[in-house]
């Protein structure tokens, strides 16, 4: 099985002890800065027609912007277990922050919502594991690039049988700049986005809308 994923993606275990702990600890932070900042956006009023348009608060309690930062951090990580685990300390500082903000300086305990992020933190290091081996030109990086197309799709756009809408400007860009991310080759990159589109078209995620 190693012998398989190392011919997908080889892995780069070279970092010193010190930079991985330096990394490590500043994807956690950045989970704690940015879940106290997209719960402080989303209990602000701005009274600024750029602001207004980009509707910060509500993109940043949307699925699309996580799931994009996720995808991120574990496809520059330099091995699938780091992945994994700065995928899972990332969510874990941000959610914790998150509801800590909620209950704290909003003042109610929004505890049902919370359980979902929970459950997704605690699930995410699998799913960050697996992501990590979507940059390369394999056929089964292919496959991979296909799915996260397909969620990266319902999560930006309003998608059904017979019809396709965007979310808005910023969801365009999470959007673009994902397919970015997972380019290795031209052939690929259009396999994976008819499939993702195609796949689009016919389920439905109401989770991730």
């Amino acid at each position: 099985m190693k012998k398989f994923l190392d011919n997908i993606r080889k892995q780069d275990d070279t970092l010193s002890l010190k930079r991985k702990v330096i990394n490590t600890a500043f994807l956690f932070l950045l989970g704690i800065i940015l879940g106290l900042f997209s719960k402080w956006l989303d209990s602000r009023y701005f009274d600024n027609i750029i602001l207004d348009y980009l509707d910060l608060g509500n993109f940043f309690t949307n699925m699309a912007i996580w799931l994009f930062i996720a995808l991120t951090i574990s496809i520059y990580s330099k091995t699938p277990k780091r992945a994994a685990l700065h995928v899972f300390l990332f969510f874990l500082g941000m959610t914790i922050s998150y509801h800590l903000y909620t209950v704290f300086f909003i003042g109610f305990n929004p505890k049902n919502y919370m359980m979902v992020w929970y459950v997704l933190t605690i699930v995410s290091p699998i799913f960050a594991y697996i992501s990590w081996y979507a940059r390369s030109n394999s056929k089964f990086s292919m496959i991979l690039c296909s799915i996260i197309i397909f969620v990266m799709l319902e999560s930006c756009f309003s998608i059904g049988m017979w019809y396709f809408d965007t979310r808005g400007f910023l969801y365009i860009i999470v959007f673009v700049v994902t397919i970015c991310e997972l380019y290795n080759n031209i052939k690929n990159i259009v396999i994976s986005l008819i499939i993702g589109f195609l796949l689009s078209f016919i389920i439905t995620i109401p989770f991730i809308n």
